[in-house]
């Protein structure tokens, strides 16, 4: 039976929540195997002093894990 870990992360983008959210999975991806799904856990838009807004977002990345030797 598969096992799954899920982690956390945070990414952001100027442009919009969805690009970061997009930025968040590239990411995830290119580092972790078996990434099955994203869960937006959160979402905030960051103003800053110059009036530009940073849309950021918390990510569950759930990923299955892959055989092998198993602890005793």
């Amino acid at each position: 039976m598969p096992i799954a870990r899920v982690t956390e992360l945070s990414a952001t983008s100027d442009q919009s929540f969805e690009d970061a959210v997009n930025q968040g999975v590239e990411r995830a991806t290119s580092t972790l195997r078996n990434v099955e799904s994203a869960w937006v856990k959160d979402q905030n838009a960051l103003i800053g002093q110059d009036g530009n807004i940073t849309y950021k977002v918390n990510l569950a990345i759930t990923f299955v894990l892959e055989e092998g030797d198993q602890p005793s």
